[in-house]
């Protein structure tokens, strides 16, 4: 399992917008399982993805990602923000 981290200059919605995009059903195919305000989360291909995103004090967003069999992907998707 792999847990990322990074800010960007993105909104969260936007952050979860270009997630869904990316990992879900018109993307890599996983499967979307929840998918609220501050995250969204994936399942397929034997793992999973979880993405949150929220604001921070400076301004950015902060965005945690979790990961097991998809790490190439997830590396992939934050090279993105």
């Amino acid at each position: 399992m792999g847990r990322y981290g990074r800010d960007t200059g993105l909104a969260p919605e936007e952050v979860l917008r270009q997630a869904a995009e990316f990992f879900g059903p018109d993307g890599l195919g996983l499967k979307v399982v929840e998918q609220n305000d501050c995250c969204v989360s994936f399942e397929g291909g034997g793992g999973h993805v979880m993405v949150s995103a929220a604001s921070s004090e400076s301004g950015r967003t902060d965005v945690e990602l979790e990961t097991r069999e998809w790490d190439f992907q997830v590396r992939s998707f934050m090279e993105r923000l």
